[in-house]
């Protein structure tokens, strides 16, 4: 049991590595704005305080610390992913991981952020209040195949 959380705490962190890398690479070479985590960071602080559901995340009230508490929460949610995929998949899986697996499960993950967290922070269910949904919905199922990657690749060491 043990094994399967160290190994479900590095799948999630080098997963949340690999997403972060991708973001990076798209903002370098097609331009695309890097996440602000700030955002989501507002969106937790906000939790404690009884408020799921925002009409605009950017226009409820600064939290301090909100950027480190998105960053935070990125990499719990990762670390999250990574363990309940171990634990999912067991020891055997680990011993001879494949990605597609993986690649399921991180797909399936996607539902949390187009049903939680984007209609939590104002931007509608599956990002349906932003200006290109489908681009939001097709930028997420990218995001989460490089994920899954990064699980994979986790497994694998």
């Amino acid at each position: 049991m043990a094994e399967n959380m160290i190994a479900g705490v590095l799948m999630g962190v080098l997963a949340t590595g690999a997403m972060d890398l991708w973001a990076l690479a798209l903002n370098r070479f097609a331009g695309q704005p890097l996440p602000n985590w700030a955002m989501p960071g507002r969106w937790v602080a906000h939790l404690p305080r009884g408020t799921v559901f925002h009409n605009a995340i950017s226009e409820a009230a600064n939290v301090p610390g909100e950027l480190q508490i998105g960053w935070v929460f990125h990499y719990s949610v990762g670390i999250i992913y990574g363990v309940a995929l171990a634990t999912i998949m067991g020891p055997g899986w680990l011993a001879h991981p494949t990605f597609l697996p993986a690649f399921l499960f991180s797909i399936l993950m996607v539902g949390f952020g187009w049903f939680l967290l984007q209609p939590g922070m104002g931007l509608g269910w599956a990002a349906s209040k932003t200006p290109n949904p489908w681009k939001v919905r097709v930028m997420n199922l990218a995001a989460h195949t490089v994920f899954a990657l990064g699980l994979w690749v986790g497994a694998l060491l």
